[in-house]
């Protein structure tokens, strides 16, 4: 980027390196699983965009970090994210946080890395805390290839998108609010089947940390009974590959 100054009779040219970008993820429970390097960051940033500056208050202030906090969450987005991207052009290196997690997995943050990246700003994500891995590895479900969901649609859509998932061979992974937990769980055993497994994992990272395994209809009687409380994660088996018998042959093609 070129800066221009004039000084009397001649006119300075010189060239402004810009700044990057961080996506800088927070733990979703225990403070013990911010990185040192996401500290580091967090610390060196000229400003910090956080989702809500009261819950990242906290934590800063956890790690001494004293870095000015900027509010930019979903709805300001779309009107914040340019004069950001001007910053970052002028040179500056901005850290980005959610209220805990990776931003940009069911938080804000996708479209101020699109608005960065199409204008040339180099954009870092730390590796860090997110529920979505450990609840799938916690599930004892197939992990090797799964699909992310996050929240369902709470109503215009959602059926729709229950019914796609009825084929779905992958593991499938769904972010749940506690008071929606029990309706999901009924409405996935109403498509996918009451007997298919699945796991619920709740307050991953904290002190009531919990993750109860059984089939969708179990799992719904149980949370009926149970009220569920905290952050959930809702990981779904998914579709089992019919199984041929040895006697079975495949269908000729077509004319033959």
């Amino acid at each position: 980027m070129l800066r221009f100054f004039a000084c009397a009779d001649y006119l300075y040219i010189f060239a402004v390196d810009m700044g990057t970008l961080y996506i800088v993820p927070t733990p979703v429970g225990n403070m013990e699983d911010m990185t040192l390097r996401a500290i580091r960051i967090l610390k060196e940033a000229d400003l910090v965009l956080a989702e809500d500056t009261r819950t990242s208050g906290i934590l800063l202030k956890h790690f001494d970090i004293r870095q000015h906090l900027l509010s930019h969450h979903k709805f300001n987005e779309h009107g914040t994210s340019a004069a950001v991207v001007e910053r970052l052009k002028a040179g500056q290196t901005i850290a980005l946080v959610s209220d805990a997690g990776t931003p940009g997995i069911s938080d804000p943050g996708f479209f101020l890395v699109r608005e960065a990246a199409q204008a040339g700003i180099e954009v870092v994500t730390l590796p860090g805390p997110t529920a979505c891995i450990p609840a799938l590895v916690s599930s004892s479900l197939p992990c090797d290839r799964f699909c992310f969901e996050g929240f369902l649609p709470q109503k215009k859509g959602r059926q729709t998108h229950l019914q796609q998932l009825k084929d779905e061979p992958r593991t499938m992974v769904f972010y749940e609010s506690p008071y929606r937990l029990v309706k999901t769980l009924r409405q996935l055993a109403e498509v996918l089947g009451p007997e298919r497994q699945a796991s619920v994992s709740r307050e991953i990272s904290k002190v009531h940390e919990e993750c109860r395994r059984g089939t969708l209809s179990e799992l719904a009687d149980h949370f009926t009974e149970t009220a569920p409380r905290g952050e959930i994660v809702l990981v779904v088996a998914g579709r089992e590959k019919p199984v041929r018998r040895r006697n079975d042959t495949p269908s000729a093609p077509d004319g033959e």
